[in-house]
């Protein structure tokens, strides 16, 4: 995968603790031949029940610092282990190829797909590179090329959400970031092919609505999605950022809010740690609900695929008042 370095969490720290004196222990067993596999194995059982009680237990403000680490998997990282073979496809053919959003073809258990996604940095070189996932309207309109193509030719769409957002710089609204993005809303409700829409990390406004319009939305198990950062969010409504936990709280973030509400439509688990403790596994629990969800979709006509789609989409939001 990657071998990017992140800075412990706060939350984490005890695990961090725990893990260097496993390793320490370790390391004195070998050099002095010691027999204290009891012990060691003793540990580790202590080390995996302290990580799973701490991540039953994230707040949705941790699991977006979760999700920000650098060693979190990105698309990039994903699809050698989803695809069988995959080829990565440039340019949107009006003069830019955006590195902040990355597509091609491939063949998911031997059936052409085409996948979209947004691609963060493994570094800082790299961020700088890929505008830390932010895509420009190049950006959007390569995915939107790659998913016409799709449509024409008949081939399922996945997609992988993992941007902070769309790229906010003045260039970015001289190029017709907005108009690029409802392009991509209206165009993608319209395609009569299989869409899965996954949230695998951060996914943040209309920069995860760009190519977030699909027959099935899916979403990692601490991974967030929501309309504004919380930090955002808590500096437009109490002028104070610091405000950022409240924030994360009322904005519904999380998977399991986010399935209670109907904006997704199922939660995959992540290992013990998150998908950055064991990112093979993650992937192959990804490719396993891709593969079951693209079969039962594959089940319906094109038009069928449209209109449940368009209902879908149309039911967000809906509520009933009590008038009694």
């Amino acid at each position: 995968m990657s071998d990017r370095k992140s800075l412990p969490l706060d939350f984490l720290k005890p695990v961090s603790e725990l893990e260097s004196q496993i390793e320490q222990l370790s390391k004195i067993a070998s050099d002095n031949k010691l027999l204290v596999k009891s012990e060691l194995t003793l540990f580790e059982s202590q080390l995996f029940n302290l990580k799973k009680d701490i991540f039953a237990s994230l707040t949705p403000l941790q699991r977006l610092h979760l999700v920000r680490q650098a060693d979190r998997p990105t698309t990039l990282d994903y699809i050698p282990y989803i695809m069988d073979e995959w080829i990565e496809l440039h340019g949107d053919r009006g003069g830019a190829d955006d590195p902040a959003l990355i597509g091609g073809i491939g063949r998911l258990n031997g059936r052409t797909v085409v996948c979209v996604g947004h691609q963060r940095g493994k570094d800082t070189k790299d961020n700088v590179v890929r505008n830390f996932g932010m895509p420009s309207p190049g950006g959007y309109r390569k995915a939107l090329r790659l998913m016409e193509h799709a449509n024409r030719f008949n081939l399922p769409i996945l997609t992988f959400i993992d941007t902070p957002g769309a790229w906010a710089g003045i260039e970015a609204e001289r190029l017709g970031q907005g108009e690029a993005i409802a392009v991509n809303l209206r165009e993608m409700f319209s395609f009569q092919v299989p869409i899965i829409c996954t949230v695998i990390g951060e996914g943040g406004s209309g920069g995860a609505l760009g190519i977030g319009i699909g027959d099935r939305i899916l979403m990692l198990e601490y991974a967030v999605y929501t309309v504004a950062t919380p930090e955002a969010c808590a500096a437009i409504l109490w002028k104070d950022s610091k405000q950022s936990l409240e924030a994360a709280e009322a904005l519904k973030i999380t998977s399991s809010d986010l399935k209670v509400l109907g904006i997704i439509d199922k939660i995959i688990s992540e290992p013990v740690g998150g998908s950055q403790a064991n990112p093979i596994f993650a992937a192959l629990t990804l490719k396993q609900a891709l593969v079951l969800e693209l079969d039962s979709l594959l089940d319906l006509t094109g038009e069928e695929r449209q209109e449940l789609r368009y209902q879908k989409f149309r039911k967000m939001g809906t509520f009933y008042e009590d008038r009694g």
